[in-house]
This record gives structure tokens, C-alpha cells and sequence, in this order.
């Protein structure tokens, strides 16, 4: 199956496949007449879990490790709780950033006027920022 389809199959652009080929993430054959990549089921369930995988936001990296784990059966699943484990720690730091941001903007937009004076202090903490 040629690029085009797969991409429409697995729900990602051909850029992003072409991507994941390019990283050895997946190593599609050739078409021996024409020359161009061609994927087989099993790079289209390769592709689907890089792209469930990224939904979780694990990074490129990650996402190597846990296809490998993937494929790998004698693989122990505290190698995968570790990676999961990782993440968890990061977006929970994401969150609390993401939190600090919010309450200030918050604060920022509750003491704007809102009205037709042109003083306002959301734009003088960006400024200031």
C-alpha cells in the first residue's frame, strides 16, 4: 500500500509518515516498478500505535522506546509503567505552569475595566512581562 493510502487509513498525514519512516520508526519496503515506499499491515499498525502514542504526548523518543517494548514479549511491564510514570511527572508539571498562567491572566483580566478607557493592566503586565 502506497503512502496515500496509508495516511488516510491511519488517520495521519503523509508528511508524518513520511516523518516516522525517515526516523526508522518504521521501515516501509520499496515497489520494485515504481520505487516508492510501500507500508504493509504491519507498519500500519506500527503508525497507529505512534499515533495513539502521541496522544498521550510522549516525545519521538519515548515513542520509540514503547514501540520497541511493544514488539518485544519478553518485556517487563515495569519498563513501560517507568516511561508512563515519566510522562506523568512531566504533565503534571505542565499543568501546574499552565494553572500559574491561568491565575494570573485571571487576575490580569478581573482588574482590567473593560470599558472605553484605554488604560488597561493586562497589556502593561505583557509590556512589562
Amino acid at each position: 500500500m502506497f503512502i496515500g493510502a496509508v495516511a488516510k487509513r491511519v488517520g495521519l498525514s503523509p508528511k508524518t509518515v513520511r516523518f516516522y519512516s525517515d526516523l526508522g520508526l518504521i521501515q516501509p519496503g520499496r515497489d520494485q516498478f515504481t520505487g516508492y515506499r510501500s507500508y504493509t499491515e504491519d507498519d500500519i499498525a506500527k503508525l497507529k500505535f505512534l499515533k495513539n502514542a502521541r496522544r498521550f504526548d510522549f516525545s519521538i523518543s519515548e515513542c520509540k522506546s514503547l514501540l520497541l517494548l511493544n514488539e518485544r514479549h519478553d518485556r517487563a511491564s515495569f519498563e513501560v509503567k517507568a516511561i508512563a510514570t515519566r510522562k506523568l511527572k512531566e504533565l503534571d508539571q505542565a499543568l501546574d505552569d499552565l494553572n500559574s498562567i491561568r491565575a494570573k491572566l485571571l487576575s490580569l483580566a478581573s482588574s482590567c475595566p473593560g470599558n472605553e478607557d484605554p488604560n488597561c493592566p493586562i497589556l502593561d503586565a505583557i509590556a512589562r512581562d
